[in-house]
């Protein structure tokens, strides 16, 4: 058996992916595609969601597009709706919401907007179609996490909250559901090379992965470990920031760095 049909048997025939309009969504649409799955894709807008969809199809698989607020509070029971009838074998939960600026400066009703995208409808989503996999005994979960989940994030605090909060769910769930034929990992990605990533505008230059990086690297680790990074570089980062480093120096170095590459800038936000 090839490596696509294994991988179609256990996490196929469908798909769902949350945030897949552009950047890391697409990439992981893409990535599923190639290997012969079904997808149900999920964004906000249905423009871009649409041309994706019509590219994808060119891979002889069905593409069945949902254009979706994630931070509504039904989102989630919507989206399980849509997949009735279908046999979901994989959820990737990508979609996210990032208020970049001063915590402060930044709306409550923005930060709660982010606590939905983030953080309720992924819960939600992985609850739904968690029972259903484990009903048939196999199937995937991706939650992405973030790099900046490693510690606290000044100037993207709540951002980096919410994707910590991801983090240690997906590791949880690797243990508690591994014995039910499901992996779940959650993929802290550092810097990517996404439209949201360049929309975002920061001053200085990091080295950035590309998306389709990140998905190849997230799904090799899949049903190996709980929680991956991907890029080299970023593992030697996080294991310096995590483990070297007294707490209160990590902030203060995650801190500056974020200055530089947003201070003075008004607030903003990317993804959604």
């Amino acid at each position: 058996m090839s490596v696509a049909a294994r991988f179609r048997e256990r996490y196929g025939p469908w798909a769902v992916v949350a945030g897949a309009s552009e950047g890391l969504g697409a990439a992981f649409a893409r990535y599923l595609a190639a290997r012969g799955v079904h997808l149900l894709l999920v964004a906000r807008r249905a423009e871009p969601l649409e041309t994706l969809a019509l590219e994808l199809r060119a891979s002889d698989i069905q593409v069945r597009t949902v254009p979706l607020d994630l931070a509504r509070p039904d989102a989630a029971a919507e989206l399980i709706a849509h997949a009735d009838g279908l046999e979901v074998g994989l959820l990737v939960c990508n979609a996210a919401l990032a208020l970049i600026g001063p915590f402060l400066d930044q709306p409550l009703d923005g930060h709660l907007r982010e606590l939905d995208v983030n953080c309720r409808t992924p819960l939600a989503l992985a609850h739904g179609f968690g029972r259903r996999m484990v009903a048939r005994g196999r199937g995937g979960i991706v939650l992405m996490s973030s790099l900046g989940a490693s510690q606290g994030s000044p100037r993207v605090a709540h951002y980096a909250a919410t994707k910590a909060w991801n983090l240690v769910l997906g590791e949880g769930l690797w243990y508690e559901l591994r014995s039910s034929g499901v992996d779940v990992i959650a993929c802290a990605a550092g810097a990517t090379d996404t439209p949201a990533y360049r929309a975002s505008a920061p001053a200085l230059r990091v080295s950035t992965q590309s998306a389709s990086e990140v998905v190849h690297e997230t799904f090799d680790r899949l049903g190996r470990q709980p929680s991956v990074v991907p890029g080299v570089g970023n593992r030697l980062a996080g294991f310096v920031m995590r483990r070297l480093l007294p707490r209160r120096l990590a902030v203060r170095i995650m801190g500056r760095t974020l200055d530089r590459m947003y201070g003075g800038m008004a607030p903003k936000h990317a993804g959604g």
